[in-house]
């Protein structure tokens, strides 16, 4: 990919810019989504499978994911690369954003308050745990749950109090 110009925000913003491929990252980051139909079942938004398709191409060429080698009739995985790794501070940001100047609801605004009270470090763990489940690495000794069971619960429990609320 050539970007436009030689502008480090331009070259972010047309590897990352559109909505979609930061929703694509989003679920694999926070959801652990790694495979085209657990994508495209699990997108609250409502993507379409050839916005999918052509995204998830576009993220491989760009560098951000990776696309298994697979034989026919086999599911094709996708993973992380370490610069979609790099996109969680990214995500973080934007979703602070987010959380201070939109509405939400309760139990979609749950992870990012955990993001938000939990600080860099938490950040640093879960971009860890992502090196341990896409690229391999060996896995941190901690002494806490991991990073996105702790954010999976922390929606759990807002889902949860929304539904009995």
């Amino acid at each position: 990919m050539q970007p436009r110009s030689g502008c480090a925000i331009n070259a972010a913003v047309e590897a990352l810019g559109d909505s979609w491929s930061m929703l694509i990252l989003r679920d694999m980051i926070f959801g652990d989504r790694r495979y085209f139909r657990e994508l495209l079942d699990g997108s609250i938004e409502g993507i379409a499978s050839n916005i999918l398709a052509s995204r998830l191409k576009k993220l491989v060429a760009a560098g951000l994911l990776t696309k298994a080698e697979v034989r026919r009739g086999q599911r094709a995985r996708y993973s992380l690369t370490e610069a979609g790794i790099q996109t969680v501070p990214i995500l973080v940001a934007l979703g602070t954003w987010g959380l201070a100047w939109r509405e939400g609801t309760p139990e979609l605004r749950a992870r990012q308050e955990l993001l938000c009270d939990a600080g860099p470090e938490f950040v640093a763990e879960l971009m860890d745990e992502l090196r341990v489940r896409h690229l391999g690495a060996p896995a941190p000794e901690r002494s806490r749950p991991a990073p996105l069971h702790r954010l999976e619960r922390a929606h759990r429990r807002a889902a949860d109090n929304t539904e009995r609320g």
